[in-house]
């Protein structure tokens, strides 16, 4: 089943990302740390991919990279066939903290993006637009520490729609949240990725939630990491947890990553 709100935004609209032999170290004192090896990754325009790796293996950083906040040392970054130089609205990063402006309110958060390049006087009335796409509306006035963690991160998940991302990093945005938010929240991002049709790169060390999120899963090994797997998932929205393929496939990328025999 999927939400008919996808078929009203092109999947076209998204960006398409190359990642070719990339490469990427750490100067550490007189010490060099190899963080990445030779990873290669096409993205289409409007899917989803998952990253699953080993803690502190790679996979914040590629995300750096394809930001445009680290610069490339080895491979090619494109986006939509042009070389990443450097950060840009169309590609926006969501880390596993909000980082909300505690002096600023929701609504001043969000609006952050469209202030700093001038056009919130002309735009104002998509802050609100944005804040009621994540439910976050009736909160506009309310500051962070008035927020829960969901909420935070809804919030922080708006500053980001706001600037139209074709592409959406996501790193370990749900990590900190409890059981039950997360699960809310995971429903709450296949939502917004379908209404939105952005590409979407997600970092997250829950196997179960990238199966349930993405249309691929790129497996990696320790660091410097590199891609052990590609897992397609290949099944309808909504997903089940108990759906079988999902079952079979949540048990190879625990096999891949050395947990296999504790599940």
């Amino acid at each position: 089943m999927v939400n008919p709100a996808q078929a009203t935004v092109p999947r076209e609209s998204g960006m398409a990302l190359d990642i070719r032999g990339l490469s990427h170290a750490f100067e550490l004192g007189d010490q060099r740390l190899p963080v990445l090896d030779d990873v290669d990754l096409h993205l289409q325009p409007g899917e989803s991919v998952g990253l699953l790796g080993p803690s502190g293996c790679g996979k914040s950083t590629l995300l750096r990279l394809v930001a445009g906040l680290e610069g490339l040392q080895h491979g090619q970054l494109l986006a939509d066939g042009s070389a990443i130089e450097g950060p840009h609205p169309s590609r926006v990063l969501v880390f596993q903290d909000p980082t909300l402006y505690p002096w600023r309110s929701v609504w001043d958060n969000v609006a952050l993006g469209l202030q700093a390049r001038g056009q919130l006087k002309t735009q104002r009335p998509r802050v609100d637009e944005t804040l009621r796409k994540v439910g976050l509306l009736e909160f506009r006035d309310a500051y962070p520490r008035q927020l829960s963690g969901g909420m935070a991160q809804r919030a922080a998940l708006a500053r980001a729609l706001i600037n139209e991302p074709r592409l959406l990093l996501l790193d370990e945005p749900l990590g900190k949240l409890d059981s039950l938010t997360r699960i809310a929240m995971q429903s709450e991002l296949i939502r917004l990725w379908q209404q939105q049709a952005y590409s979407s790169l997600l970092v997250t060390h829950d196997v179960e939630e990238a199966l349930l999120l993405c249309d691929r899963v790129l497996v990696f090994s320790a660091r410097p990491a590199r891609v052990l797997a590609e897992l397609k998932v290949g099944r309808p929205y909504p997903r089940r947890r108990d759906d079988p393929r999902l079952l079979e496939l949540r048990q190879h990328a625990l096999e891949l990553l050395g947990q296999g025999a504790d599940w």
